[in-house]
């Protein structure tokens, strides 16, 4: 059974949880357990190592199609999987003695929120980070953090030296923090330690190392697979969204109406808007990762113009999904707003996803910026 396939086929359970994750704000242990079994978090990990390596837009129909189910259960399976990608940039002996359980989970926060000294041949890491989604159920965390020389950050090619740290998750204090508006089942507390050390070799710079690994997958930008992850997870909440608002529409009948809300022409106009808005940004999406993955096939590389659209057609799916949601909630009346319809919690889990950095407004500055040939700092792409 494929990964995809294997997604789909939990939806249902995933789907049946969905309250209990909103009230207990992780996803259980149990789930995430066996979405680890069927090989959920392994869709990113190299071949090398016993993972799938899938193409990118084979990794974003997964993350979708868990979405689908709930936003939060996606949410963790995007950050679970595109972690790894780290793993193909690490000494192979350091990467396989991580994954020697193969049903391992690894999450963590990419941010340079921490400091490392080097000592010998240990960093001593110490760091508080904010949003560490799924960091409860994972075996090794992530941490950015600016390597300190002299009392200061270390500089390399004119900015601080960022690295991340490898870090085993029972050495790392997880704060429960985590209580907010959208994507509440993902357990995105803080995580914190102090003074631990870690080895030369279990770190890595996204920004300067090259990968270790040759698949034609780690070609492809690591911060453009996260945005392209956050961009599944918000398309797989919008599809549901339309698909629970489709099947009330039918036998709601708003006050003094003797017809159904389905049977509304300004319905019917706003629902095919939505659908129109949710399909196009999908198909960009999409067409802009076939073209990237031939690219990389092709060319051996993906170019900066091609690494800004595919941020590009990410955030315009992020954004556009949550536009999405708005018109369901909208068009799915007072009851929407009760904590038992779906739609309410759709549209929270979406707006959560525009808050990440990968998809903020901002990135269509800096997509517009390389799309129109203006100087760019090209580290974030």
């Amino acid at each position: 059974m494929t990964a995809l396939e294997s997604a789909r086929a939990l939806q249902a359970r995933i789907s049946a949880r969905a309250e209990e994750m909103e009230a207990g704000r992780r996803l259980p242990a149990d789930l995430a357990a066996e979405m680890a079994k069927v090989g959920l978090f392994r869709i990113a990990t190299p071949k090398s190592l016993g993972g799938d390596e899938l193409p990118p837009a084979d990794i974003v129909r997964v993350i979708e199609a868990v979405a689908e189910a709930d936003a939060s259960a996606g949410w963790c399976v995007m950050i679970g999987s595109t972690t790894t990608v780290s793993l193909a940039y690490l000494p192979h002996d350091v990467a396989a003695g991580m994954v020697a359980d193969p049903d391992m989970i690894t999450g963590g926060v990419f941010a340079p929120m921490g400091k490392a000294h080097v000592e010998g041949d240990h960093y001593r890491v110490s760091g508080r980070w904010s949003w560490a989604s799924g960091s409860a159920n994972c075996r090794w965390l992530f941490g950015g953090c600016v390597v300190q020389e002299g009392g200061a950050p270390r500089m390399r090619d004119g900015r601080p030296d960022a690295r991340m740290m490898v870090m085993p998750a029972d050495r790392v204090e997880l704060i429960d923090s985590w209580h907010a508006a959208g994507l509440k089942g993902t357990g995105s507390g803080d995580m914190m330690v102090k003074d631990l050390m870690v080895p030369l070799d279990h770190s890595v710079s996204l920004v300067a190392d090259r990968p270790v690994e040759q698949g034609r997958l780690y070609l492809f930008p690591v911060f453009g697979l996260l945005a392209l992850g956050i961009a599944g997870a918000a398309s797989g909440n919008a599809r549901a969204a339309l698909d629970a608002l489709q099947a009330g529409l039918s036998s709601r009948r708003p006050a003094g109406s003797s017809r159904s809300a389905a049977e509304r022409a300004t319905v019917q106009v706003e629902f095919a808007k939505a659908e129109a808005l949710l399909t196009g940004a999908r198909a960009l999406l999409f067409e802009t990762l076939d073209r990237a993955w031939d690219s990389a096939g092709s060319a051996g590389e993906v170019s900066l113009e091609m690494r800004a659209r595919l941020r590009l057609a990410a955030t315009h799916m992020v954004r556009t999904a949550a536009d999405v949601t708005r018109i369901a909630y909208d068009l799915g009346g007072g009851s929407a707003l009760y904590l038992e319809s779906p739609l309410q919690r759709r549209f929270r889990d979406a707006h959560a996803m525009t808050q990440h950095m990968m998809v903020q407004p901002a990135t269509y500055e800096l997509a517009g910026r390389v799309l129109l040939g203006q100087q760019v700092d090209a580290s974030m792409l």
